[in-house]
């Protein structure tokens, strides 16, 4: 049965007494990384006006690794009634899909959408060794140079590897992969000459652009950042219908019912909303969205026809 399916049935089966008892407990919010992490400090900044609209706190907890498989997995075998979510990345989310192989859930059916809470645009920078001072000047250099640039990356089948793949892809380049643990030491391997580009998310790399330390080539969403209002979009720089953004995303377990779900959604909504809130968000460098789970589930749902051919055309298998 599909995941729609799933979770229709599941709604009408033994509601609504349940929806209305809900939240009978806190509930349990689990995070695809460590502390201290991007994912952990937007889950930090909704939980509680989350915990607040819902009656019950919202308690964040860790469970890095795998790169995102393990809470991933806990989210998916927890029982279906709203008191255990994950929030998830397009890692977790839609590409380790396929690249574990070893993965005990199917992603696509596991869960049950609740809400987009924010997206974040990815920036492509370079080191200052590099001899380019825009996406066109770099796109020269790699096809001068086939494969003896180098990206980095935070990790084999991130976001970071999966999206410089992307943009070899379309724009008939070559360059090599170097993976790291992490996007701080793919930043500082960049800085100090190890690398020749990078494309990771604009929060984390803009202290540095500021600094003069890199320089920022091109941003990856269809409008320019914010941030950096002066850094073109990668369309701008030439490359047609080329959008990438991370996000960060509330599920629960698929069966979860429906009217559970929509008090989980409308409490995400509410945080996201808050004034407070959505200022510390967009401090945090991610744009705020809040969506339905209806939203979520077509936005999802479009992730998966962008990356899938993608992950597939990369080669990159995972244990």
């Amino acid at each position: 049965m599909k995941r729609r399916g799933l979770i229709a049935a599941a709604s009408f089966a033994a509601l609504p007494a349940r929806a209305q008892e809900f939240p009978r407990q806190p509930v349990r919010m689990i995070a695809t990384s460590a502390p201290g992490g991007s994912i952990d400090v937007v889950a930090r900044i909704v939980t509680p006006f989350m915990g607040e609209a819902l009656g019950r706190p919202v308690l964040v907890e860790n469970r890095g690794g795998g790169g995102g498989t393990i809470a991933a997995e806990m989210v998916a075998n927890a029982p279906p009634d709203g008191h255990v979510i994950g929030i998830f990345t397009v890692s977790a989310g839609v590409l380790n899909a396929g690249l574990y192989r070893s993965l005990r859930f199917n992603t696509r059916q596991a869960f049950a959408p609740i809400s987009l809470i924010n997206t974040m645009p990815m920036l492509l920078t370079v080191g200052n060794r590099v001899p380019a001072h825009s996406l066109g000047e770099l796109v020269a250099l790699m096809r001068a140079r086939p494969g003896r640039l180098t990206y980095g990356s935070s990790g084999p089948g991130s976001i970071n590897h999966m999206s410089a793949h992307l943009l070899n892809t379309r724009s008939g380049t070559t360059a090599e992969h170097i993976p790291f643990r992490g996007a701080g030491p793919a930043i500082t391997a960049m800085i100090s000459g190890d690398t020749d580009f990078l494309i990771e998310g604009v929060a984390s790399q803009a202290p540095f652009v500021r600094q003069g330390t890199i320089r920022a080539l091109a941003v990856t969403s269809k409008q320019r950042s914010a941030v950096l209002p002066d850094v073109p979009t990668v369309e701008e720089a030439g490359i047609a219908d080329f959008e990438i953004l991370n996000w960060m995303a509330l599920f629960a377990p698929v069966a979860t019912p429906v009217p559970v779900v929509r008090r989980l959604q409308e409490a995400t909504q509410a945080a996201v909303r808050d004034g407070a809130t959505n200022a510390r968000l967009r401090a945090a460098g991610v744009e705020p969205v809040g969506s339905t789970a209806a939203e979520l589930e077509a936005f999802w749902d479009a992730q998966f026809r962008m990356w899938a051919p993608v992950v597939a055309a990369s080669g990159v298998v995972l244990e």
